[in-house]
């Protein structure tokens, strides 16, 4: 890639970005009408002509029912993806909208219909367009919230979602340069105002960028932090694995699977809490646990192994995320939990 963030991407660029998904059989774009998606289907679309064989391309657009202005920015993307021979879909999602969390509530949505749309297609990938400022805005956003590694990670290249795979080619590419390639291929574009709106965390986030990057912290350092720290969960994960293998190997004649008190107890913290934090996941039936909950729990459970070990011998049984955790017998337990009692109206 060109380092000149205002330069217009080439074709040859464009297969360097795509290389990793030729031999899929067919990859759904996420193309919502704006400059970033726009320059996905179109430069795909180009990468695609290249090959003597390659991926079928579908241009999928996800109406989200929340602006009048979406229904025709649907019919322009269409006309876009037949102009470049590609199939286009628009898929909306219907029912009744949240009065709160929209962004939350509405990307679920658009992830659901996408992988609807690509299983229909046979397709395996779905490409999306975010760049390497929206990975920077993430990293903020997270690191607001007080995520904890795997959360500043930020966005993964690659990932799994409701059965596909979840692709992002332009991690690691400014905006500016897909609107570049855009103007110089005298290509639109829609322009959500959505994007701009205060009353939204990323906008708001968006907004104070130009001062941030004043100070060292523009985009590319910020997505070389969200790089770096990916690659450092994944050593972590690679040693939570080792771990788990190893509790388990020592534990193979207990008649549950949960952990030896005594050595789990003397595992660093990260991989206790991660430990804990898999058990829950998998047995658990109310969605994942939260971080901050499973590290309260973990304290809980350190604090009550050292009282047993002083011989006060206390038990303890807590909730968490649908899952039971209890320490009973030099073992904690991770076992699904009950059923909830509903309460009379």
């Amino acid at each position: 890639m060109p380092d000149d963030d205002h330069s217009a991407i080439s074709v040859q660029a464009a297969k360097g970005l795509f290389a990793d998904w030729k031999a899929a059989p067919a990859i759904v774009l996420a193309v919502s009408g704006g400059p970033d998606s726009i320059a996905l289907m179109w430069l795909a679309a180009r990468w695609r002509s290249t090959l003597a064989r390659g991926p079928r391309l579908i241009a999928v657009t996800v109406d989200h029912g929340l602006r009048t202005e979406a229904a025709r920015e649907a019919r322009d993307v269409k006309r876009l993806a037949r102009s470049l021979d590609l199939p286009h879909q628009t898929m909306r999602w219907t029912g009744a909208k949240p009065k709160t969390g929209v962004p939350a509530a509405a990307r679920t949505a658009r992830y659901r219909l996408l992988a609807q749309a690509a299983r229909a297609r046979g397709a395996t990938h779905i490409l999306t367009a975010h760049t390497r400022d929206d990975q920077a805005e993430t990293l903020l956003m997270r690191l607001l919230r007080g995520s904890g590694i795997a959360g500043l990670a930020a966005m993964a290249r690659e990932s799994e979602r409701d059965g596909v795979r979840l692709a992002r080619p332009f991690l690691h590419v400014a905006k500016a340069q897909l609107i570049a390639t855009l103007k110089k291929a005298k290509v639109d574009f829609a322009d959500d105002p959505t994007n701009r709106d205060p009353n939204y965390t990323r906008p708001r986030l968006r907004a104070l960028m130009p001062a941030l990057a004043a100070e060292g912290g523009d985009s590319r350092n910020l997505a070389r932090l969200a790089s770096r720290l990916a690659r450092a969960n994944a050593a972590v994960e690679v040693l939570a694995d080792g771990a788990e293998r190893y509790l388990a190997l020592r534990g193979r004649d207990a008649p549950d699977p949960g952990f030896d008190a005594s050595m789990f107890a003397a595992l660093p913290e990260e991989i206790r809490l991660r430990l804990l934090l898999r058990a829950i996941d998998r047995v658990g039936h109310e969605g994942p646990a939260e971080l901050g909950k499973v590290e309260a729990l973990l304290s809980a459970l350190d604090r009550a192994v050292v009282e047993k070990n002083a011989a006060r011998g206390p038990k303890l049984k807590q909730t968490l995320a649908g899952a039971l955790v209890s320490l009973a017998g030099g073992r904690i337990h991770v076992e699904p939990a009950p059923p909830r009692r509903r309460r009379p109206e």
